[in-house]
């Protein structure tokens, strides 16, 4: 199924941007482990709409329900499943969708492959509203894997062509110091960040970016050759984000324009651990992890809703036509979508990690 991702765990999302809910079941996770729901909201909350100026101003609490799996604050063993109810929506934006697709939209796209039938409603199955049901499950994750030692961590690296100026060291990266509210390490960087964001907006128009993440304290030896490489986990999850256009790791696509002497990461040991003085290969060795942090960044498009008037078509007319979009939309969708690949990265990794423990048992 289109809408379910994993191994050992599985993670299945349901509803619509715009239906009474939206949703995600998550089987395969042990019994016993505990679940701090006023964490587990204060991260959702990072991800919600309606807060600031550089996000859509549609407001949903986006505090989840959970209706099984979790019981006196911990797992039971069952499969854990949780909603999140819509409220504060405008189904009547969209109306002229099915007929006059938005450019960059998967409006068209959903017309041919369902012939009418589905929702268009605020983009229906394809909107990023379904990133916070993503968010629970990432959510969860991540307080498990902090209790391994295991951190995930993305700050926004460009938006709009501005960089994050501050130099990050790639053998231990300095979580701590991304800043809370717009995530990136340097301040300044963010406030251009931000007047680029709102400049795009006056225009009626919108602007994309790059976010990097970051997770340490993994172990080496998860991951497996060919199909079940770790960066073929993580890009699976991560290509399920709306607006996700590419993806790369450590050096990514800069690596082919070096020597082997330069990409390559050269041994030492350190207090006893085996690590390398750089990190081109992003912590990924033939699809293994090998203790050092894995590093790989995302890149985001523009919102494809936009305040211009756009050319499309009329398909009931077959002819070219105007479109001017209604509704509530991001200008840029880049600091929401943080969280967004912070919970996905969880979810690759817990699910890699008990891959990895099964095989073990096995052998």
């Amino acid at each position: 199924m289109s809408s379910t991702y994993g191994e050992s765990l599985k993670l299945s999302i349901f509803g619509q941007s715009h239906g009474p809910a939206i949703g995600m079941t998550l089987d395969g996770i042990p019994a016993g482990l505990p679940v701090d729901p006023e964490k587990l909201q204060l991260f959702l909350n990072r991800r919600a709409p309606g807060q600031n100026s550089w996000s859509t101003p549609r407001k949903e609490e986006d505090s989840p329900e959970f209706l099984a799996g979790i019981v006196n604050g911990y797992t039971c063993g069952a499969p854990i499943a949780a909603v999140i109810s819509n409220a504060n929506t405008r189904s009547g934006d969209y109306e002229n969708l099915k007929d006059q697709p938005r450019p960059g939209h998967a409006d068209y796209t959903a017309q041919i492959k369902y012939g009418g039938f589905q929702d268009t409603a605020g983009g229906g199955h394809f909107s990023g509203r379904l990133t916070a049901p993503i968010c629970i499950a990432g959510g969860l994750c991540l307080q498990w894997l902090e209790e391994m030692g295991i951190r995930v961590r993305a700050r926004i690296l460009s938006i709009g062509g501005i960089q994050d100026t501050f130099k990050v060291n790639f053998l231990a990266p300095q979580l701590d110091q991304i800043d809370t509210n717009f995530p990136v390490f340097s301040l300044a960087a963010g406030e251009k960040m931000r007047k680029k964001i709102a400049e795009a907006h006056s225009d009626g128009d919108s602007v994309g970016g790059v976010i990097e993440c970051y997770i340490t304290g993994l172990p080496a030896g998860l991951g497996e050759p060919m199909f079940g490489g770790v960066e073929s986990r993580i890009a699976q999850i991560v290509y399920g984000i709306p607006a996700v256009k590419g993806v790369e790791f450590g050096s990514g696509f800069s690596a082919g324009s070096m020597l082997g002497s330069q990409c390559n990461d050269i041994y030492t040991i350190a207090q006893d651990t085996v690590r390398t003085l750089t990190n081109h290969a992003g912590g990924i060795l033939g699809g293994i992890t090998n203790s050092m942090p894995v590093i790989f960044r995302v890149a985001i498009k523009p919102t494809p809703s936009i305040g211009k008037q756009q050319q499309s078509i009329s398909i009931s007319k077959m002819e070219v036509s105007q479109l001017s979009i209604r509704g509530r939309h991001d200008p840029c969708i880049v600091p929401r979508a943080v969280p967004v690949v912070e919970a996905a990265a969880a979810i690759a990794i817990y699910d890699l990690i008990l891959s990895n423990t099964q095989t073990s048992r096995r052998k």
